[in-house]
């Protein structure tokens, strides 16, 4: 038995020596650089960075419009998300399928994608330019309550689904629906929406491809001046100090998160029952969420597609047509199409970059850890791959120039899918480790006793689970690394662009053409990314986890029976 957990402990470290070396040299090494430029100068420690971008009004003043535009899109997405994540995950009704797809369908899309989409609808000759809306503030706090309104519902639905009905008791002993909510359920739901609230801040702090594209309205963001600093006035120390600032802000929204949560946290009662139909009195809230949908999801993708479609007043595929041509006129050398192919060949490099790291981690992570120590270890090691989810894609990219990009053997192709990787391994890790949470403790303890090797556990027990989540994951990743902006914007060849960052760029000339063009390659985009989401999500085997479980019982024991042959 102990020359077996040795084996098993060998095989473990072997399986994660690489993974960990890949996030020591492309996410420590590259943002530690930054970190690490920010306080010292030529002569060694050296503080006056701080001093100097710290000193300036401008800089408190983009770190305050950071901050307040972080925090009205994350109060924007909690009050509308709230009442759609009753409706979409508390009650039934005909329709309710489609309306749930449409209403998490943003999240899943390029953050260029969203900035494009808004940009379309509020332009001057958009369908509510009348507001005079167009890069502004309010435009941007918008399309980050557009991204981020789906993944409210869907966190405080899956936890409000579950919830036993003891708002229904208390309405049935006399009280109001309001008072019922306020004293019963709200208090039930404090951890789903104190997590939602700190996800939601945390990608409106770091939407830097959503205020690129809606023209960095007012002072901009910590982001957009880290991105002016390093390419524009090539100020890379006064770039490192603005990024440990960001750092520092996603940090303390993080720790502002989990102490809401844990104050927040009760003792829940989870069932499985059947959700209700839905009754008269829910019509209301029924009819707020189809209105919130319908203007805040729907218009901005609605205003693309039309705008792709009309030049001069008239129905028109001119803006297709010319997505395969080149030119000064036109996207300087590069067309969307040919974008296109470098963001999918790209993508899949970065994918099966993530799902080498990522598979490895979350089958160390997905184990339940008896021994305290190991779990402790387990917990540190989830932080650590973890933690590009919580620094800015932006930091990243900033990093990779200053350390990989400095090594004349180091081809752009390899840096981009490499960062790319980076921000989307989180998202496989998380798509991957509540599959294998899953897994029953007694199956692996079954194989290991009718003497099956780690590596024969491993395949045997854990493969199948894996299997079940590779599609999504996989998805995931395809589809984070094909809308990539912030970290590309730092490393894309200019003769080799993807098309997240030639659409910023066409956003940026002058003349009709390329604006309608920004729009068609955005189209273009989100029926790509969409695709691939669609595809992650047909490829995952539709095996119950019972009938899994069973399979897997199967196999040990005819393996059981052919050792005793």
């Amino acid at each position: 038995m102990l020359i077996q957990r040795k084996r098993e402990l060998a095989g473990w470290g072997i399986a994660l020596a690489v993974p960990v070396l890949f996030l020591i040299l492309f996410f420590g090494w590259p943002v530690g650089a930054i970190m690490l430029r920010g306080f010292t100068g030529e002569t060694g420690v050296d503080l006056g960075g701080f001093t100097e971008v710290l000193g300036v009004g401008r800089t408190w003043r983009i770190i305050g419009q950071t901050v307040g535009m972080a925090a009205a899109a994350t109060a924007g997405s909690l009050v509308l998300g709230i009442p759609a994540a009753y409706v979409l995950y508390r009650i039934r009704f005909r329709g309710q399928a489609v309306l749930r797809a449409i209403a998490v369908t943003p999240f899943v899309l390029p953050t260029v994608a969203v900035g494009v989409a808004f940009r379309s609808l509020l332009a001057a000759n958009g369908p509510l330019g009348f507001l005079g809306l167009d890069q502004s503030v309010t435009a941007v706090v918008l399309a980050m309550m557009f991204f981020n309104y789906g993944l409210v519902a869907r966190t405080v639905g899956n936890l409000w689904a579950g919830l036993d009905a003891h708002d229904d008791a208390a309405r049935t002993l006399g009280a109001s629906p309001w008072y019922a909510f306020r004293t019963v359920t709200l208090p039930q739901l404090g951890p789903g929406i104190a997590a939602a609230a700190g996800l939601v801040f945390l990608f409106c702090s770091t939407s830097f491809g959503i205020v690129q594209t809606l023209g960095r309205p007012g002072y901009g963001t910590v982001e957009s001046e880290i991105y002016t600093r390093a390419v524009v006035f090539l100020d890379l120390r006064g770039a490192a100090v603005l990024g440990i600032v960001q750092v520092l802000i996603v940090l303390g929204a993080l720790v502002i998160s989990n102490r809401l949560t844990a104050r927040t946290e009760t003792t829940l009662t989870m069932t499985t029952r059947e959700l209700r139909w839905a009754r008269r009195g829910d019509a209301g809230l029924i009819g707020l969420v189809l209105a919130t949908v319908a203007v805040l999801i729907v218009s901005p993708l609605l205003s693309l597609l039309v705008g792709s479609l009309r030049k001069d007043g008239q129905w028109t595929l001119h803006y297709y047509r010319v997505l395969g041509q080149t030119g000064e006129g036109y996207s300087g050398g590069t067309s969307v199409f040919e974008a296109l192919e470098h963001s999918l060949r790209i993508a899949v490099d970065a994918t099966m970059i993530a799902l080498a790291i990522g598979v490895p981690l979350a089958l160390a992570l997905g184990r339940q850890m008896r021994s305290p120590r190991w779990k402790r270890a387990q917990n540190l090691l989830d932080m650590a791959v973890l933690m590009p989810l919580g620094v800015s894609s932006v930091i990243v990219g900033f990093g990779f120039l200053v350390t990989w990009g400095r090594i004349p053997s180091i081809n752009s192709a390899w840096i981009v899918p490499l960062a790319q990787a980076v921000v989307a391994l989180p998202l496989v890790i998380r798509s991957l480790v509540p599959v294998l949470r899953g897994i029953d403790p007694k199956l692996r303890e079954a194989a290991a006793t009718l003497g099956a090797r780690p590596a024969r556990v491993w395949w045997t027990i854990d493969m199948p689970f894996v299997l079940r989540g590779l599609g999504l994951a996989g998805g995931f990743a395809f589809a984070m690394s094909l809308g990539e902006f912030g970290a590309t914007s730092f490393l894309s060849n200019p003769n080799y662009q993807t098309l997240p960052v030639l659409i910023g760029r066409l956003l940026g000339r002058p003349g009709a053409d390329n604006y309608g063009m920004a729009l068609a390659g955005t189209v273009v985009l989100i029926v790509v990314t969409s695709a691939a989401m669609l595809i992650g999500e047909l490829l995952r085997p539709r095996v119950g986890g019972q009938n899994l479980r069973s399979r897997i019982r199967g196999r040990l024991a005819l393996k059981s029976e052919r050792d005793m042959q």
